[in-house]
């Protein structure tokens, strides 16, 4: 009957850790940082919780739809206190904000229309096209 051999397993193991160059202190605080990020943002209302990395408007979407309408969305997340639902990349506040500064748009540069037949080509030394034989 196969059983299996605990001490060759972990004999394979360890040896695999080493030639990563992980030690114990390292896993276990790569370990840590993933459990802590893991639980970056959690609801206040169902404990339920996100990744780190998630974004605004992915916390706004739980609020909505998991929870009664007129919930309050800071009220679940401190995150999305300036949240602007309307406004999810935040371009209508950075707008906002240039705007307020008072600076003016860059002008557009103006583009010839219609006059590119070549002539600069020819100008520099060089053909439009194949040469016949």
């Amino acid at each position: 009957m196969g059983g299996g051999n605990a001490q060759k397993s972990a004999a394979a193991r360890l040896k695999n850790l080493k030639d990563k160059g992980q030690t114990d202190e390292e896993r276990k605080a790569s370990s840590d940082k993933a459990k802590r990020d893991q639980c970056g943002f959690i609801c206040k209302m169902c404990r339920t919780t996100f990744m780190i990395n998630v974004k605004p408007p992915t916390l706004y979407l739980h609020v909505t739809s998991k929870h009664p309408a007129g919930t309050d969305p800071v009220s679940c997340f401190d995150a999305l206190k300036d949240f602007d639902p309307e406004d999810p990349k935040g371009e209508k506040a950075a707008a906002a904000a240039k705007a307020a500064a008072g600076s003016k748009p860059k002008p557009k540069k103006k583009v010839k229309k219609g006059a590119d037949d070549g002539l600069d080509l020819l100008s520099a030394g060089l053909t439009k096209g194949k040469k016949k034989k």
